[in-house]
């Protein structure tokens, strides 16, 4: 811990000690565990990779530019990173109290609203894209 901080301020986190290649595979690992808890208990994340699983071959296919495939690709990325996000936000409002509260809805909320303008993006972008293609 280092002591340079004045005095008051907050410790950094306990878990934060690894640095270097050491941190990198750690992150790794934490990544992968995310994404195992998204998809054994988000059912939305389930769906949204079900979605991709549809999309993403799609998209390889199309008769686009490759510019207009990384669009169609990107959204499709975009939802399930937003999708994260959101599980993120609500598990930690969850850990904090089930009870019910005017901002832990407002959190909630937002995310969902998040996760909502990216599937909104997604249909848009794949309809200016594919459209003019005649796909």
């Amino acid at each position: 811990m280092h002591r340079d901080k004045e005095p008051g301020t907050p410790a950094e986190s306990p878990f934060k000690g690894k640095t270097g290649v050491a941190r990198i595979v750690q992150a790794f690992f934490n990544s992968l565990a995310g994404i195992a808890d998204a998809w054994r208990h988000e059912s939305a994340f389930r769906q949204e990779v079900a979605l991709a699983a549809v999309l993403l071959p799609v998209a390889a296919v199309v008769p686009v530019t490759p510019a207009e495939r990384g669009l169609l690709v990107v959204t499709v990325f975009l939802v399930i990173i937003v999708e994260l996000l959101n599980s993120g936000v609500e598990a930690a409002i969850d850990r904090i109290g089930l009870d019910r509260n005017v901002l832990s809805k407002r959190a909630k909320d937002l995310g969902s609203a998040a996760v909502l303008v990216a599937l909104i993006q997604l249909v848009t972008v794949w309809l200016v894209v594919l459209v003019p293609h005649g796909v």
